[in-house]
């Protein structure tokens, strides 16, 4: 099974650079960000013309998270636990061939200090604690998405340019660190170890065609799913055409058998 995310930055002005990049790489399920949308204004059948069903939890203008699907997907579940107040669309999970899917948008947390950056660590807080769940009931699960973490200095371009940046604040890599220390697996640095495999690119300063980029779309396995992990890679293609996201998509392939 090969799924994918990808932080679209508004499905309306992306749907043919999406669908497009559908037809090329023919993902079993893909994951969205930053919709931008409502649930009745997704373009449903535009994605079920390719054989798709769509799952989504939108929001007008921000936001917005989306699993699509041509896989049969079970328990579809809105938002991230432990914040009944919280009505950001940053979070969904389905479960698809016995491995529950989650499709993610984690806050950007900007500026820091402040009340943005203290939403991003109690929303990681909470996604640790669901992610400790999970572990303990020894689910399969991938949580999938823009962790809006650059983990390592060597995930942004310019570490001393991003020192007060959300992004890579040691309190935001340090919960990074506590799913990876749980046993989560960071699927891309399976195949690519160490090095810069950049998955974002500003819009601004030429930063596409400069290479200065940032690594912030992550895909964590549990120990049952990164045992079936076979391949991830970072699809930078989408990237260089018109009309782009500033991200592009990221992608892995399981063996589950059958």
């Amino acid at each position: 099974m090969k799924i994918a995310t990808w932080n679209v930055n508004s499905i309306k002005v992306r749907l043919g650079a999406v669908t497009d990049w559908l037809r090329e790489a023919e993902p079993d399920v893909l994951l969205m960000q930053e919709t931008k949308t409502v649930d009745e204004a997704f373009p449903h059948l535009e994605f079920e013309s390719l054989g798709y069903k769509c799952h989504v939890h939108g929001q007008k203008s921000y936001n917005g998270v989306a699993i699509v699907s041509r896989e049969p997907v079970t328990d579809v579940r809105i938002g991230l636990p432990g914040d009944d107040g919280d009505d950001h669309a940053r979070y969904m999970e389905a479960v698809v061939r016995g491995v529950r899917v989650i499709c993610l948008y984690l806050p950007n947390g900007n500026p820091v200090p402040g009340p943005k950056f203290d939403y991003k660590l109690g929303w990681m807080d909470r996604l640790i604690a669901r992610a400790r769940e999970l572990l303990d009931r020894e689910e399969p699960f991938l949580m999938g998405g823009d962790y809006n973490v650059c983990p390592k200095e060597e995930d942004v371009y310019d570490p001393a340019a991003f020192a007060n940046d959300a992004l890579c604040q040691p309190e935001s890599r340090a919960r990074f660190r506590t799913l990876l220390n749980m046993g989560l697996t960071d699927a891309l640095r399976v195949f690519v170890p160490a090095g810069a495999a950049y998955t974002y690119w500003d819009y601004t300063g030429g930063a596409w065609h400069k290479d200065h980029g940032l690594r912030i779309d992550h895909f964590l396995l549990s120990p049952q799913v990164a045992d079936r992990l076979v391949a991830c890679e970072v699809d930078r293609g989408p990237r260089g055409r018109e009309r782009a996201s500033d991200h592009t998509p990221v992608w892995c392939r399981l063996d589950l058998g059958g």
